[in-house]
């Protein structure tokens, strides 16, 4: 057990990194980023920052001699810097786990090696493999394996013709093939696991994305309590089967009543983000309480939340050539409106920098109040951005 005012690394300087960083603040312990931007968010709240990148041998030194365990905020810090680190204290989640969730084929391989449900796919590393793919793959969408995120490196295609000219477009990168589904809605779960295996799993989020980011979670999810704890199984399965320890997400789809596996991350979730207003424990407490080995805090909720991210497209409004900040006064007359903005320093269409989460005890009253709050701050209406209308409970 490692115990305050012992210090913390963190690999990635994002807003999970900020999160972290206080967590591990309120718990007393100390933190050290390494993050290559030197106004990243979680650099500058941290006790020391590292400007670097992340496979710079120095300052992964730097970070084993002054930290007493390290972990990552994203999947896309290069494994072999966390196999480094682990020669000299304890890295959690493993580089072998972070290597899983970091390339899909590696990814989709590992769900059907153990039985795991998830979408119809082929690996694509050629052309050859796409004309030879199974046609009941098409109409499909072509991911690229590595550093896809938040729906970029994503392509759509009808027919293999489409799919031969997307991966040109993808520049010949590997690839998964997926077929394209018909989702009746999406959910995710976020758990913690501890080094003796024990795991804590938050309330089921239902989800809702545009343009392929999140844009509103909900919990409770408005699904079969029977569909919540399978979700929660198949996450805690995954989980063991890795040999995770630390913080966990896992996206579903739901597609005629069943649950398939899309995706794992392997640190705290967008999703989760209402874990911090509406839980005992938040996501990021419990990646701290795993990385130093402390008992795992109680991930019980005790308020029904709606979570709405910001996105940098409000800061161009009003202007779409200038950035102005958004008058949050609006949000911040809403009593049962909790705030949560990043610092970061540009504002972009489509980054993420900031979210609010709504609670409260009932549900419906929740949701219609972060929907009208959403609204209220600039946030259009679309088809694809409402949740699903579900029966269930």
């Amino acid at each position: 057990m490692i115990l305050p005012p012992a210090t913390l690394g963190m690999l990635g300087g994002g807003q999970l990194g900020r999160f972290f960083v206080i967590a591990a603040h309120e718990l007393g312990y100390r933190a050290v980023v390494l993050d290559p931007d030197a106004q990243s968010p979680a650099g500058r709240i941290a006790d020391q920052h590292l400007v670097a990148e992340y496979d710079d041998e120095d300052a992964l030194n730097q970070m084993a001699e002054s930290c007493a365990a390290v972990t990552t905020e994203f999947e896309n810090v290069p494994s072999g810097s966390l196999a480094y680190l682990s020669k000299f204290l304890p890295v959690r989640p493993s580089a072998a786990a972070v290597g899983i969730s970091q390339n899909r084929s590696a990814e989709k391989g590992f769900l059907k090696q153990h039985g795991f449900p998830h979408a119809p796919y082929a690996d694509i590393r050629s052309e050859a493999d796409i004309v030879l793919a199974n046609a009941g793959l098409f109409p499909g969408i072509l991911k690229v394996a590595r550093f896809g995120y938040d729906g970029k490196g994503q392509v759509r295609v009808a027919d293999r013709d489409e799919a031969l000219l997307a991966f040109r477009q993808l520049k010949n990168e590997p690839c998964v093939l997926e077929q394209r589904l018909a989702l009746d809605y999406e959910v995710s779960v976020v758990l913690a696991r501890d080094e003796a295996g024990r795991v804590k799993c938050f309330p089921v989020a239902e989800n809702s994305h545009r343009h392929g980011i999140l844009d509103v979670s909900m919990v409770p999810a408005r699904t079969t309590g029977c569909m919540a704890g399978d979700a929660q199984e198949i996450a805690e399965g995954i989980a063991q089967e890795m040999g995770y320890v630390g913080t966990l997400a896992v996206e579903f789809f739901v597609v005629r009543g069943q649950l398939l596996v899309n995706e794992m991350a392997p640190r705290p979730h967008n999703s989760g983000h209402y874990t911090i207003d509406a839980c005992v424990s938040n996501q990021f407490e419990q990646q701290v309480r795993a990385l130093a080995g402390l008992p795992l805090g109680e991930a019980r909720a005790h308020s029904a939340a709606v979570m709405v991210n910001l996105l940098g497209d409000l800061w161009y409004r009003r202007d779409p050539q200038h950035s102005h900040e958004p008058d949050w006064a609006q949000l911040l007359a809403v009593p049962n409106l909790k705030l949560h903005l990043y610092g970061k320093h540009h504002a972009r269409p489509g980054r993420k920098m900031g979210h609010f989460t709504v609670i409260g005890n009932d549900a419906r009253q929740v949701q219609e109040l972060a929907l009208a709050a959403r609204r209220l701050i600039g946030i259009e209406d679309e088809a694809s951005a409402q949740p699903p209308a579900l029966g269930g409970g």
